[in-house]
């Protein structure tokens, strides 16, 4: 017989939580870790026009949810695989970013192809180089993928820490942004 779950605060603990009101057993619900990678190909960048929702039709970094048993680096190498049917070799982690209104922490790998071709995988509608110039910023599907482009741009990362979250959205709190306001 399953349990019948409620929000309480339980005994010691500074918030509610999903709580067995049976047994007392805690739901805890915890971020989700994204892994993906800013690709390097010739001066150029490696993005993905996404075939899923959320943003479908929208270009970003192969990236995605991190697997059980998986290290990040191992997560980062497969999506390349999956979304772009690329191997990758990772530099070093770009960024770290906290995205706490979708319950994220997003690790970005600054990356080049460890073999030659990629094509696109099945969440993946095309998947093509664009130099900084040719960015299709207006068609961007995520902010975290412009604030790595950026950091890739600017020469951030490694060596040294990771980049993080801009000043202007240090929890990750704000909705995307129109089109317009995506454009460089």
């Amino acid at each position: 017989m399953a349990g019948t779950f409620e929000r309480i605060r339980p005994d010691g603990d500074d918030r509610e939580r999903l709580t067995c009101r049976d047994c007392g057993f805690v739901a805890y619900e915890n971020p989700k870790v994204v892994v993906g990678s800013v690709v390097e190909v010739e001066g150029g960048v490696l993005l993905c026009r996404r075939a899923i929702e959320p943003r479908a039709g929208y270009w970003t970094l192969p990236a995605g949810y991190l697997e059980m048993g998986e290290t990040v680096e191992e997560g980062a190498r497969r999506e390349a695989r999956e979304e772009a049917q690329a191997e990758i070799a990772l530099r070093g982690i770009l960024g770290v970013y906290s995205i706490a209104r979708l319950g994220q922490v997003q690790v970005i790998f600054r990356a080049n192809l460890a073999a030659p071709g990629f094509a696109p995988g099945p969440e993946s509608l095309d998947v093509r180089i664009f130099t900084w110039e040719e960015i299709p910023w207006p068609e961007i599907a995520f902010p975290s993928v412009r604030w790595s482009l950026e950091a890739w741009r600017a020469g951030l990362g490694p060596p040294g820490p990771p980049v993080g979250n801009p000043p202007e959205d240090a929890r990750g709190m704000r909705p995307l942004p129109s089109a317009a306001e995506m454009a460089p």
